[in-house]
């Protein structure tokens, strides 16, 4: 029988969160890397549920107070394989396509600064994460005008020319 938790991702308001899954010990190291040699000035902490022989919650990251809350994350989801990293002053677009390529990593469940909650199911065996729910439902369709502010704003920010 399977049992169904949603589980509040707890992080800074300044912050991004990334959530994903993962399959080797390595990862955390991997991930570390990634982090450093992508976005230098980031700071980050780092979880990682490691799902077999000790299941330890491997962790690292430069910044104490985001480490320990990528560690609480990690251990309010109790999920096998699942990692939670956690960045300030870089953004996950600058890092997705490096942390995607890391062999080890298997999939992403979500990239955001919205509140999120993770559906977690729990068996008999263990915990695993069913999916996520990221930010609010929307409230309407874009409008001209709204069409116009989006590509402003991107423009501005340097992501479109």
């Amino acid at each position: 029988m399977l049992e169904f938790e949603s589980v509040r991702m707890q992080f800074p308001a300044d912050a991004n969160l990334i959530l994903g899954q993962s399959h080797f010990i390595k990862t955390v190291e991997d991930l570390y890397e990634a982090v450093v040699g992508t976005v230098p000035q980031a700071k980050f902490g780092l979880a990682f549920n490691e799902s077999s022989g000790p299941c330890l919650i491997r962790a690292e990251g430069n910044d104490d107070e985001l480490r320990n809350a990528a560690i609480r994350n990690a251990q309010a989801l109790g999920a096998g394989h699942v990692f939670v990293l956690i960045l300030r002053d870089a953004y996950p677009i600058n890092l997705l396509n490096v942390v995607q390529n890391i062999p080890e990593v298997c999939s992403i469940f979500c990239a955001t600064a919205n509140p999120v909650e993770v559906v977690v199911a729990k068996s008999d065996q263990g915990r695993g994460v069913m999916g996520v729910i990221d930010g609010g439902a929307p409230k309407g369709v874009e409008t001209p005008a709204d069409v116009t502010a989006r590509k402003e704003f991107l423009r501005k920010i340097g992501y479109k020319r």
